[in-house]
């Protein structure tokens, strides 16, 4: 998810789908083109909720939810997550018209904002409490410390973490070899915490029955012995956030931000970050610019002497 194009040529839309699409040519007169448009949305939606074990019909509002966070960490822009929303919303409002279902669970689920904030970034005590909340009793402890170092440290997207190969880690000349956007592939750096943490999984992921097909995958499922999908990392990240008591929206993603923020606000050039992130344009990279200069406008509003209150006498209090 999103499907690639092999997917999309054998993917068969169910009689729901079928109905609404008829609906569409024949009632609303869309074009070809316009129907293929709301055809590829709700292939999107479809392949998402396979991965949920879920179906179209009793989709909640938090697997929407989940499902825009899904699209916004695969690259795809706001902008064009909004349309794809604009097909989702038109298809649940056909539904409910149609008496298929009960409830637009649509309804509430908002569009990603189309400025350039970006999401929130973690601080390095939040990172820190996000992996002590790991149970080191449990079976995946040193599996999820692992996904959580090389998101935070390497700043990964989380499709280059689930696909991350064996054969691309280069861990004793401390990079891994990634493959990003457009099967585009970068070498990134990789800290001696990240390091040790993939070399304690190792022990853990050597027991693993593995699939065939899966055996090059660094992150596995324990219990299959196939490669983590996006989904399952976006569930872990949850949990951990959640017994750590860290309340502010976070995904997958948000550690790339936080890796990229951290490094800017260190000193790092914005060009290094720029290919360590796998951005084409530099423009992308400079939100990051953006942002740190907010946190040093705050930072001076704080502390300059001209910015502190006065009494009425004229001096600072």
């Amino acid at each position: 998810m999103p499907a690639d194009s092999t997917q999309a040529r054998t993917w068969t839309p169910p009689p729901l789908v079928r109905h609404y699409l008829r609906y569409l040519r024949l009632e609303r007169g869309f074009s070809p083109n316009t129907l293929a448009a709301y055809e590829h949305d709700l292939r999107l939606l479809s392949g998402f909720l396979a991965d949920e074990h879920a179906d179209l019909r009793t989709v909640q509002l938090g697997q929407l939810q989940t499902f825009v966070a899904t699209l916004s960490d695969t690259g795809i822009s706001p902008r064009s997550i909004a349309r794809i929303l604009s097909g989702v919303r038109s298809f649940y409002g056909y539904l409910v018209m149609e008496h298929e279902i009960d409830a637009d669970p649509t309804e509430l689920l908002q569009s990603p904002s189309r400025s350039e904030r970006l999401p929130d970034v973690l601080s390095v005590a939040e990172i820190d409490a996000i992996i002590a909340a790991i149970d080191t009793e449990c079976r995946e402890a040193r599996r999820d410390r692992a996904i959580i170092e090389t998101l935070y440290s390497c700043g990964l997207r989380v499709s280059e973490l689930c696909t991350l190969r064996v054969s691309d880690l280069y861990l004793a000349d401390g990079f891994l070899r990634v493959t990003g956007k457009g099967r585009k592939q970068r070498l990134v750096p990789v800290s001696p915490t990240a390091i040790g943490e993939l070399t304690a999984w190792f022990a853990d992921r050597d027991t693993i029955a593995v699939r065939p097909g899966h055996e090059d995958y660094v992150f596995l499922s324990l219990r299959r012995g196939t490669r983590l999908s996006r989904i399952t990392v976006f569930h872990i990240v949850k949990q951990l956030c959640l017994r750590a008591g860290v309340r502010s929206t976070v995904s997958p993603h948000t550690f790339r931000h936080s890796f990229a923020t951290h490094l800017l606000e260190g000193g790092a050039n914005l060009r290094a970050i720029q290919e360590m992130l796998g951005h084409e344009d530099i423009g992308t990279t400079e939100l990051y610019m953006h942002l740190d200069t907010s946190h040093l406008r705050r930072e001076i509003l704080d502390h300059h002497p001209r910015n502190q209150p006065r009494t009425s006498h004229g001096t600072s209090q």
